[in-house]
Protein backbone atom coordinates (compact mmCIF):
# COMPACT_ATOMS: atom_id res chain seq x y z
CA UNK A 1 0.00 0.00 0.00
CA UNK A 2 1.27 3.47 -0.90
CA UNK A 3 2.13 5.63 2.10
CA UNK A 4 0.12 8.82 2.60
CA UNK A 5 1.49 11.97 4.21
CA UNK A 6 -0.68 11.43 7.27
CA UNK A 7 0.88 7.98 7.72
CA UNK A 8 4.36 9.38 8.35
CA UNK A 9 3.46 12.79 9.81
CA UNK A 10 5.25 16.12 9.61
CA UNK A 11 8.61 14.98 10.98
CA UNK A 12 8.65 11.88 8.81
CA UNK A 13 7.87 13.93 5.72
CA UNK A 14 10.58 16.47 6.56
CA UNK A 15 13.16 13.70 6.78
CA UNK A 16 12.15 12.43 3.34
CA UNK A 17 12.27 15.80 1.57
CA UNK A 18 15.53 16.77 3.31
CA UNK A 19 17.08 13.76 1.57
CA UNK A 20 16.86 15.84 -1.63
CA UNK A 21 19.11 18.49 -0.03
CA UNK A 22 22.73 17.60 0.83
CA UNK A 23 23.01 17.68 4.63
CA UNK A 24 26.36 19.43 4.24
CA UNK A 25 28.02 20.78 1.14
CA UNK A 26 30.81 23.19 0.33
CA UNK A 27 30.26 26.64 -1.11
CA UNK A 28 32.54 28.41 -3.56
CA UNK A 29 33.89 30.35 -0.60
CA UNK A 30 34.94 27.12 1.11
CA UNK A 31 32.35 27.32 3.90
CA UNK A 32 30.15 24.35 4.79
CA UNK A 33 26.40 24.85 4.38
CA UNK A 34 23.89 22.69 6.24
CA UNK A 35 20.18 21.89 6.18
CA UNK A 36 17.99 21.59 9.26
CA UNK A 37 18.26 24.90 11.13
CA UNK A 38 15.60 27.63 11.32
CA UNK A 39 16.96 29.16 8.12
CA UNK A 40 19.56 28.59 5.40
CA UNK A 41 22.87 30.45 5.65
CA UNK A 42 24.52 31.22 2.30
CA UNK A 43 27.99 32.83 2.21
CA UNK A 44 28.04 35.76 -0.22
CA UNK A 45 31.43 37.36 0.36
CA UNK A 46 34.09 37.21 3.08
CA UNK A 47 32.66 38.44 6.39
CA UNK A 48 29.00 38.27 5.34
CA UNK A 49 26.37 35.55 4.93
CA UNK A 50 22.84 35.73 3.55
CA UNK A 51 20.15 34.06 5.69
CA UNK A 52 17.00 32.83 3.93
CA UNK A 53 13.85 31.36 5.47
CA UNK A 54 10.35 30.58 4.17
CA UNK A 55 7.07 30.03 5.96
CA UNK A 56 3.54 29.25 4.77
CA UNK A 57 0.39 30.22 6.66
CA UNK A 58 -2.98 28.80 5.64
CA UNK A 59 -6.46 30.01 6.53
CA UNK A 60 -8.09 27.54 8.90
CA UNK A 61 -4.74 26.11 10.01
CA UNK A 62 -2.70 29.10 11.20
CA UNK A 63 -5.38 31.78 11.45
CA UNK A 64 -9.13 32.25 11.19
CA UNK A 65 -11.63 35.11 11.22
CA UNK A 66 -12.86 34.07 14.67
CA UNK A 67 -9.47 34.59 16.35
CA UNK A 68 -7.35 36.61 13.93
CA UNK A 69 -8.35 39.88 12.27
CA UNK A 70 -6.45 40.46 9.01
CA UNK A 71 -4.04 42.93 10.65
CA UNK A 72 -3.10 40.22 13.16
CA UNK A 73 -2.77 37.56 10.43
CA UNK A 74 -0.35 39.85 8.61
CA UNK A 75 1.61 40.68 11.74
CA UNK A 76 1.89 36.99 12.71
CA UNK A 77 3.00 36.01 9.20
CA UNK A 78 5.81 38.56 9.27
CA UNK A 79 6.73 37.81 12.88
CA UNK A 80 7.05 34.06 12.25
CA UNK A 81 9.66 34.67 9.56
CA UNK A 82 11.53 37.35 11.47
CA UNK A 83 11.66 34.96 14.41
CA UNK A 84 13.46 32.40 12.23
CA UNK A 85 16.05 35.06 11.35
CA UNK A 86 16.49 35.89 15.04
CA UNK A 87 16.95 32.17 15.73
CA UNK A 88 19.96 32.22 13.37
CA UNK A 89 21.46 35.37 14.91
CA UNK A 90 20.65 37.35 11.76
CA UNK A 91 19.44 40.90 11.16
CA UNK A 92 16.54 41.25 8.66
CA UNK A 93 16.97 42.77 5.19
CA UNK A 94 13.47 42.33 3.74
CA UNK A 95 10.70 39.88 2.87
CA UNK A 96 8.83 38.72 -0.21
CA UNK A 97 5.15 37.79 0.01
CA UNK A 98 3.36 35.13 -2.02
CA UNK A 99 -0.41 35.41 -1.65
CA UNK A 100 -2.99 32.86 -2.76
CA UNK A 101 -6.59 34.14 -2.67
CA UNK A 102 -10.12 33.04 -3.58
CA UNK A 103 -11.72 35.59 -5.89
CA UNK A 104 -14.43 36.59 -3.37
CA UNK A 105 -12.01 37.87 -0.72
CA UNK A 106 -12.61 41.55 0.06
CA UNK A 107 -9.94 43.94 -1.19
CA UNK A 108 -10.11 45.68 2.19
CA UNK A 109 -9.20 42.35 3.88
CA UNK A 110 -6.06 42.10 1.74
CA UNK A 111 -5.11 45.71 2.46
CA UNK A 112 -5.55 45.16 6.19
CA UNK A 113 -3.38 42.02 5.95
CA UNK A 114 -0.58 44.12 4.44
CA UNK A 115 -1.08 46.83 7.08
CA UNK A 116 -0.38 44.19 9.73
CA UNK A 117 2.70 42.92 7.93
CA UNK A 118 4.17 46.38 7.39
CA UNK A 119 3.41 47.45 10.98
CA UNK A 120 5.44 44.46 12.23
CA UNK A 121 8.25 44.97 9.73
CA UNK A 122 8.51 48.69 10.44
CA UNK A 123 9.27 47.91 14.07
CA UNK A 124 12.43 46.11 12.89
CA UNK A 125 13.38 48.52 10.07
CA UNK A 126 12.41 45.96 7.44
CA UNK A 127 10.30 46.19 4.25
CA UNK A 128 8.43 44.09 1.70
CA UNK A 129 10.67 43.85 -1.38
CA UNK A 130 8.53 41.76 -3.73
CA UNK A 131 6.24 38.77 -4.11
CA UNK A 132 3.44 37.23 -6.13
CA UNK A 133 -0.35 36.86 -6.09
CA UNK A 134 -2.41 34.04 -7.56
CA UNK A 135 -5.88 32.48 -7.36
CA UNK A 136 -6.31 29.78 -4.72
CA UNK A 137 -9.25 27.89 -3.17
CA UNK A 138 -8.02 28.95 0.29
CA UNK A 139 -6.18 32.02 1.58
CA UNK A 140 -2.46 31.20 1.75
CA UNK A 141 0.32 33.55 2.80
CA UNK A 142 3.83 32.40 1.85
CA UNK A 143 6.71 34.57 3.02
CA UNK A 144 10.42 34.38 2.32
CA UNK A 145 12.55 36.47 4.66
CA UNK A 146 16.11 37.58 3.92
CA UNK A 147 18.65 38.45 6.57
CA UNK A 148 22.35 38.96 7.09
CA UNK A 149 24.72 37.57 9.71
CA UNK A 150 28.40 37.58 10.58
CA UNK A 151 29.47 34.00 9.79
CA UNK A 152 31.13 33.74 13.21
CA UNK A 153 27.84 34.60 14.93
CA UNK A 154 25.51 32.10 13.22
CA UNK A 155 23.31 30.26 15.75
CA UNK A 156 23.03 26.55 14.94
CA UNK A 157 20.94 23.77 16.45
CA UNK A 158 23.84 21.35 16.32
CA UNK A 159 26.40 22.98 18.64
CA UNK A 160 24.95 22.46 22.14
CA UNK A 161 27.43 20.94 24.56
CA UNK A 162 26.98 19.01 27.84
CA UNK A 163 27.12 21.51 30.69
CA UNK A 164 25.60 24.37 28.67
CA UNK A 165 22.85 26.32 30.39
CA UNK A 166 19.49 26.45 28.57
CA UNK A 167 18.00 29.95 28.33
CA UNK A 168 14.51 30.93 27.24
CA UNK A 169 14.04 34.62 26.42
CA UNK A 170 10.50 35.16 27.73
CA UNK A 171 7.15 33.77 28.89
CA UNK A 172 5.76 30.59 27.36
CA UNK A 173 2.21 29.32 27.04
CA UNK A 174 0.81 32.83 26.64
CA UNK A 175 -0.04 32.51 22.95
CA UNK A 176 -1.85 29.21 23.47
CA UNK A 177 -3.76 30.70 26.40
CA UNK A 178 -4.67 33.74 24.30
CA UNK A 179 -6.01 31.47 21.56
CA UNK A 180 -8.14 29.62 24.11
CA UNK A 181 -9.61 32.90 25.36
CA UNK A 182 -10.38 33.99 21.79
CA UNK A 183 -12.06 30.68 20.98
CA UNK A 184 -14.10 30.84 24.19
CA UNK A 185 -14.83 34.52 24.92
CA UNK A 186 -17.20 33.53 27.72
CA UNK A 187 -14.23 32.14 29.71
CA UNK A 188 -12.82 34.41 32.44
CA UNK A 189 -14.13 37.72 31.00
CA UNK A 190 -12.80 39.59 34.05
CA UNK A 191 -9.40 37.86 34.12
CA UNK A 192 -6.64 40.30 35.03
CA UNK A 193 -4.08 40.15 32.26
CA UNK A 194 -6.56 38.70 29.74
CA UNK A 195 -5.65 41.36 27.16
CA UNK A 196 -1.94 40.53 27.54
CA UNK A 197 -2.53 36.86 26.77
CA UNK A 198 -4.66 37.66 23.72
CA UNK A 199 -2.08 40.17 22.51
CA UNK A 200 0.64 37.52 22.87
CA UNK A 201 -1.30 35.33 20.43
CA UNK A 202 -2.31 37.98 17.91
CA UNK A 203 0.80 40.18 17.92
CA UNK A 204 3.91 38.18 18.96
CA UNK A 205 7.27 39.93 18.99
CA UNK A 206 10.19 38.11 17.31
CA UNK A 207 13.28 38.44 19.48
CA UNK A 208 15.52 40.34 17.12
CA UNK A 209 16.55 42.36 20.17
CA UNK A 210 18.37 39.26 21.46
CA UNK A 211 21.37 38.69 19.21
CA UNK A 212 23.99 37.13 21.51
CA UNK A 213 27.52 38.55 21.09
CA UNK A 214 28.99 35.12 21.89
CA UNK A 215 28.71 31.68 20.28
CA UNK A 216 25.67 29.58 21.24
CA UNK A 217 23.31 26.92 19.95
CA UNK A 218 19.62 27.69 19.60
CA UNK A 219 16.35 28.00 17.73
CA UNK A 220 13.04 29.74 18.21
CA UNK A 221 10.13 28.34 20.24
CA UNK A 222 7.47 28.58 17.53
CA UNK A 223 6.34 25.04 18.42
CA UNK A 224 6.90 25.30 22.18
CA UNK A 225 9.73 24.87 24.66
CA UNK A 226 9.59 21.07 24.50
CA UNK A 227 9.91 20.99 20.71
CA UNK A 228 12.79 23.47 20.73
CA UNK A 229 14.80 21.62 23.38
CA UNK A 230 14.14 18.25 21.74
CA UNK A 231 15.16 19.51 18.30
CA UNK A 232 18.32 21.09 19.71
CA UNK A 233 19.26 17.92 21.57
CA UNK A 234 18.57 15.73 18.55
CA UNK A 235 20.70 17.92 16.27
CA UNK A 236 23.53 18.13 18.82
CA UNK A 237 23.49 14.49 19.97
CA UNK A 238 22.88 15.46 23.61
CA UNK A 239 20.08 15.47 26.19
CA UNK A 240 18.67 17.99 28.65
CA UNK A 241 17.39 18.38 32.17
CA UNK A 242 14.79 21.14 32.64
CA UNK A 243 13.54 22.49 35.98
CA UNK A 244 9.74 22.77 35.95
CA UNK A 245 9.82 25.65 38.45
CA UNK A 246 12.08 27.78 36.27
CA UNK A 247 10.06 27.69 33.03
CA UNK A 248 8.67 31.25 32.76
CA UNK A 249 4.87 31.47 32.67
CA UNK A 250 2.97 34.77 32.59
CA UNK A 251 1.33 35.67 35.94
CA UNK A 252 -2.10 35.96 34.26
CA UNK A 253 -1.80 32.38 33.00
CA UNK A 254 -0.66 31.13 36.40
CA UNK A 255 -3.66 32.83 38.03
CA UNK A 256 -6.13 31.36 35.54
CA UNK A 257 -5.08 27.85 34.54
CA UNK A 258 -4.15 24.91 36.73
CA UNK A 259 -0.39 24.37 37.16
CA UNK A 260 -0.65 21.26 34.97
CA UNK A 261 -2.49 23.07 32.17
CA UNK A 262 -0.18 26.08 32.27
CA UNK A 263 2.87 23.83 32.07
CA UNK A 264 1.40 21.82 29.19
CA UNK A 265 0.79 25.02 27.20
CA UNK A 266 4.28 26.32 28.03
CA UNK A 267 5.91 23.10 26.85
CA UNK A 268 3.74 22.29 23.84
CA UNK A 269 1.45 25.26 23.07
CA UNK A 270 3.77 27.01 20.61
CA UNK A 271 3.66 30.35 18.78
CA UNK A 272 5.29 32.35 21.56
CA UNK A 273 8.21 33.06 19.15
CA UNK A 274 10.81 33.39 21.88
CA UNK A 275 14.33 31.96 21.61
CA UNK A 276 15.74 28.86 23.30
CA UNK A 277 19.54 29.13 23.52
CA UNK A 278 22.30 26.87 24.88
CA UNK A 279 25.55 28.45 26.07
CA UNK A 280 28.03 28.42 28.98
CA UNK A 281 26.54 29.40 32.35
CA UNK A 282 28.33 32.74 32.79
CA UNK A 283 27.32 33.89 29.32
CA UNK A 284 23.79 32.61 29.95
CA UNK A 285 23.47 34.69 33.11
CA UNK A 286 24.59 37.79 31.21
CA UNK A 287 22.12 37.05 28.41
CA UNK A 288 19.21 36.69 30.83
CA UNK A 289 19.96 40.13 32.27
CA UNK A 290 19.85 41.62 28.77
CA UNK A 291 16.74 39.81 27.55
CA UNK A 292 14.06 41.37 29.72
CA UNK A 293 10.96 40.16 31.50
CA UNK A 294 10.38 36.42 31.66
CA UNK A 295 13.86 35.41 30.51
CA UNK A 296 15.41 32.63 32.57
CA UNK A 297 17.89 29.78 32.74
CA UNK A 298 15.59 26.76 32.73
CA UNK A 299 17.96 23.81 32.65
CA UNK A 300 21.20 22.19 31.55
CA UNK A 301 22.40 20.22 28.54
CA UNK A 302 23.46 16.68 29.48
CA UNK A 303 25.43 13.89 27.81
CA UNK A 304 22.52 11.49 28.44
CA UNK A 305 20.30 11.83 25.32
CA UNK A 306 17.08 11.81 27.38
CA UNK A 307 15.17 15.11 27.72
CA UNK A 308 13.63 15.23 31.18
CA UNK A 309 11.62 17.81 33.16
CA UNK A 310 12.24 17.61 36.90
CA UNK A 311 10.58 19.46 39.76
CA UNK A 312 13.00 20.99 42.26
CA UNK A 313 10.22 21.13 44.89
CA UNK A 314 9.47 17.41 44.63
CA UNK A 315 5.74 18.03 44.11
CA UNK A 316 5.61 16.61 40.58
CA UNK A 317 7.11 13.45 39.12
CA UNK A 318 9.76 13.66 36.40
CA UNK A 319 8.41 14.01 32.85
CA UNK A 320 10.10 12.67 29.72
CA UNK A 321 9.53 14.99 26.76
CA UNK A 322 8.74 13.72 23.26
CA UNK A 323 8.08 15.34 19.90
CA UNK A 324 4.93 13.27 19.47
CA UNK A 325 3.04 15.15 22.18
CA UNK A 326 3.26 18.56 20.52
CA UNK A 327 1.47 19.91 17.46
CA UNK A 328 2.46 18.21 14.21
CA UNK A 329 0.98 18.84 10.77
CA UNK A 330 -0.68 15.70 9.36
CA UNK A 331 -0.83 14.01 12.80
CA UNK A 332 -3.72 11.54 12.96
CA UNK A 333 -6.52 12.64 15.26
Amino acid sequence: MELRVQDIGEQGLLKRVQAFCPSTFASELGEALSVGDDAAVLPTEPGKSLVVTSDVLVDGVHFSDSTTPPESAGWRAAAANLSDLAAMGASPLGITVGLGLPGDVLVSWVERLYVGMTDCLRRYNTVIVGGDICRSPVITVSITALGQVDPTRVIRRSTAQPGDAIVVTGYHGSSRAGLELLLHPEVEPELEGRASLIHAHQYPNPRLDVLPPFPCAGMDSSDGVADAVLQLCQASGVGARLDRQRIPIHPALRNWASPEQAMQWALYGGEDFELVLCLPKESAQELVKQSGEGSAIVGTITSNPEVRVVDSTGEYSDQILTLEEGFQHFKSE
